[in-house]
Parts: structure tokens; C-alpha cells; sequence
């Protein structure tokens, strides 16, 4: 084993190390890469990390890999999709959706659940932030469930299962991240965002179902309700004025970027611009609201790339000490053949969702394996819905499946952690069923965008 190669072990072993003892990820990843960068100056004899300014050109073009990230024009799509997700918790849409549609699926067994489904769909298609949804469908209809007598962990599973569906059904920010870091114009974002609406809608269909089947079977887990308000035209025309100002919102985001009318740049500003312009019709929007969103999107846009810069530090400096022939020997190296070389890339990736989040995972371990997987065959939105879904797996894995943490801060005192685990168990079997269907049945994911942007 080479100097260049232990050098590439001990950084990501100084890492963990750092995470383990609670340092902040950013920092823990910007420190590691300098001080790496300056072993790696003194140690290895070709050493080449690009992350200093440099200038290039006859007239002294400032370059450097750090500034390319801010000066990277898809990179402002994030803050844009950010606020739109922020703005619209804060317009009372899911709030309306949840009124009207459980006068209509109300005398359902499992109906109020299967309320929790369709909205947690669409309002993950409007805003992409996991702990917003989860937060926000837990709150909204934990206490209601409880009411109706419904089973503990069926009611707060749902709720916590179907929250995550914003990491995956697009415009998700972690698709963004992920298309920039994949750096190919194979999965460009369009194309991951097509990719992903087949598997999103279809693991919304798999819950439902899920619910339905389960009530039919067993009566008690969600009964339906004994006082029965009538359904009429008025409950249906209210159903249509709240699904419509979402809907409109979620076509003009995704249509503007599908049919080439916008950039994915300039459709979250249109997103952004509608979640505005939906808050103030609703009349929820005023100056304390509009300074509360604004806040908390610089601070999550801030924290997101705080990541990025430090994982840029991290992965440059891997790269000019060899990471990446390191990676790939290590890779290919392993006794399996394509299939089996990426299975075990996906359990991985599943095993790390249990400790880092998926900003970590999706700046620093998706840009090192990808490439080899593609140099492989593999194809790349296809490999790219997988590690999606993977992530999404993992945010509701006990014990410390980020989601988890979530709900339990807004569930009711009678609904305990034990609650909770049970609660998730049947849903991440069915996201798991999901991903073996993505992975035996390629065109779930590549179909669409292969029918839009045209390809093999």
C-alpha cells in the first residue's frame, strides 16, 4: 500500500473520528482537506489539489474551485426552492387540503390516513424539505387520528413515512445537489426530476394501498368515523379550490424545466414568486412571516453550503493525493460484477444515512463512486432514483432515522418512541419493495425522461 493511499484512509478515518466527537460537519471536512492538503504538499511528490485561486488566462481570470461553487448559476435554484417550500407551510394550503379532502375520504376506514398520503404527496411536490413536511403532517393530523381511535403506530407512521416523500418527489433540493454533483449532462436536473415522479407517485400509491388493505383486514386499526358528514357538491368544489393553487404551482415549476421553457434556475424563482403570491392570497403573508421565511432560508441555504465548500475542500484534496484511483481499485476490486458492485454501493449508502445526513452523503461519497459505476455501465439516472430512494430509506430507519427525531417532537404524550418504530416498520418495507422495483425494472425511472429529452 502506497504513501498516497493511507493518506486517503486516515482522512476519511479523521472524519468519523471528528463526527464521532461532535464536531460540526463543515468545519470537520474544510479542516481535514487543509490539513491534508498541507501533508500531502510536504509528502507526496506530484500532489495536484486545485482549491487554492489561481490565475489563468492573458488577462488573469480569477479561478478556483471554492469560487466555482458560488459562481455556479444552478447552485441559486436551492435558496429559490427553499423559500417556495417555507412560504407555502407558512400560506395554510396544507391546512385547507387536509379540511377538504377529509370531508370527502372521511367515511373511509383509513380515510383520514389516506388524507395524510395525498397531501404529504403534494406538499412534498411543493416544497422538497423533509423536516418541514414531516413536522408539518404531524401536527396537522396526529391529534385528529387520535380522535377517530385510530391505531397509534398506523397514524403516526403514516405521517412520519409519508413526510419524507419531499427528499424524493420533486423539485427536491437533494435532487439539485445531486445532478450538480454528478456533474454529467446524462442526469441533468430535468432528467432526475422525471426520473423521480414515477417512483415518488408510485410509493404514494403503495401507502394508500397499504392503508386501505390493512383497515379492510383488520377494523379496529382505522375506523371510520360515526358521525358521518354528508358528501355533497359544496364538499367537492371545495376539494378542487384547494388541491388547484398547488397543482397550478407544481405544473408551472416542473412544466416550465420539462418542456424547456425555463431553466431549473428560473423556474424555482417562479416557484418562489408563486408561493409568495399563494401566501398573500390566503392572507397569511405579512412582514413577520415574510422576515421569518427569509431568515430561515438564509440559514439552511447558509448550512447547505457550508457542507458544500467543506466537502469541496475534502474531495479536492482526496483527489490530488489519488483518492479517486484508490476508490475505484477498491470498487472494481471486489469479487462481484456490475450488479453486485453496485447492490453493495446501495447498502452503503443506506447503512451511512444512519449517521450523516444527506447533504453529507450527497456531496462527498456520491461524487467518488459515481463515476466508476458509470464507467461500468451503469446508467446514470437510473443508478441516481436508486441512491434517492436509498437516502429516503434511511431518514425513517430506528434508531436514529433523522424523520424519527422529527415527528417525535410534535406527536401527542400518548404516542411513545416504541409507537413510532412500529409505526415506520411496514413503510420502510414498502420503500424497499419500491427500490427492488426500480432496481429489476430500469424504465420506472428512465422511461420518462427518455421520452422527453429523448435518449436509448
Amino acid at each position: 500500500m502506497g504513501v498516497e493511499a493511507i493518506l486517503v484512509i486516515a482522512m476519511f478515518a479523521s472524519f468519523m473520528f471528528l463526527l464521532l466527537l461532535g464536531f460540526p460537519v463543515a468545519w470537520s471536512l474544510a479542516g481535514i482537506g487543509l490539513v491534508f492538503g498541507i501533508v500531502g504538499h510536504v509528502m507526496v511528490e506530484y500532489f495536484d489539489s486545485p482549491i487554492w485561486f489561481t490565475w489563468q488566462g492573458t488577462i488573469g481570470v480569477l479561478d478556483a474551485r471554492i469560487y466555482g461553487i458560488v459562481a455556479n448559476e444552478l447552485m441559486v435554484a436551492l435558496p429559490m426552492f427553499i423559500f417556495m417550500g417555507i412560504m407555502l407551510d407558512r400560506s395554510g394550503i396544507a391546512e385547507k387540503l387536509m379540511h377538504s379532502l377529509v370531508r370527502v375520504l372521511g367515511p373511509l376506514r383509513g380515510g383520514y390516513a389516506v388524507t395524510v398520503v395525498i397531501v404529504g404527496v403534494l406538499l412534498a411536490a411543493s416544497t422538497g424539505i423533509v423536516g418541514a413536511s414531516v413536522v408539518l403532517l404531524g401536527m396537522l393530523s396526529l391529534g385528529p387520528m387520535m380522535q377517530a381511535k385510530y391505531n397509534k403506530s398506523l397514524a403516526v407512521g403514516t405521517a412520519c413515512s409519508v413526510g419524507t416523500l419531499g427528499i424524493l418527489v420533486p423539485p427536491s433540493i437533494m435532487l439539485v445537489l445531486m445532478a450538480d454533483r454528478l456533474g454529467t449532462s446524462d442526469a441533468s436536473v430535468g432528467k432526475l426530476f422525471m426520473g423521480a415522479l414515477i417512483p415518488g407517485v408510485m410509493l404514494g400509491a403503495m401507502y394508500i394501498l397499504y392503508i386501505l388493505i390493512a383497515s379492510f383486514i383488520k377494523k379496529d386499526l382505522a375506523p371510520a368515523p360515526e358521525n358521518r358528514e354528508p358528501l355533497d357538491a359544496r364538499a367537492i368544489l371545495g376539494v378542487v379550490q384547494a388541491v388547484l393553487p398547488p397543482m397550478v404551482l407544481i405544473i408551472a415549476v416542473l412544466g416550465s424545466i420539462f418542456f424547456g421553457i425555463a431553466t431549473t434556475t428560473e423556474a424555482s424563482a417562479v416557484g418562489a414568486g408563486g408561493a409568495l403570491l399563494m401566501a398573500f392570497v390566503s392572507k397569511r403573508l405579512n412582514m413577520e412571516t415574510l422576515k421569518e421565511s427569509l431568515y430561515q432560508t438564509s440559514r439552511t441555504s447558509a448550512f447547505i453550503f457550508g457542507i458544500f465548500i467543506g466537502a469541496t475542500v475534502f474531495a479536492s484534496v482526496l483527489r490530488g493525493l489519488g483518492g479517486d484511483e484508490v476508490i475505484e481499485g477498491a470498487i472494481t476490486g471486489l469479487p462481484f460484477g456490475t450488479t453486485g458492485v453496485l447492490l453493495t454501493v446501495l447498502f452503503i449508502t443506506f447503512l451511512l444515512g444512519f449517521f450523516l445526513d444527506w447533504v453529507e452523503i450527497t456531496l462527498i461519497v456520491l461524487p467518488l463512486v459515481a463515476p466508476v459505476l458509470f464507467k461500468m455501465g451503469v446508467e446514470p439516472v437510473w443508478f441516481a432514483i436508486m441512491f434517492a430512494i436509498c437516502l429516503q430509506t434511511s431518514f425513517l430507519t430506528p434508531p436514529v432515522g433523522f424523520s424519527l427525531f422529527y415527528i417525535k417532537g410534535v406527536c401527542p404524550p400518548e404516542i411513545t418512541t416504541r409507537d413510532i418504530y412500529l409505526g415506520v416498520l411496514p413503510f420502510i418495507a414498502l420503500q424497499i419493495l419500491a427500490l427492488a422495483l426500480v432496481f429489476w425494472f430500469e424504465p420506472l425511472a428512465t422511461w420518462l425522461p427518455n421520452e422527453v429529452y429523448g435518449g436509448s
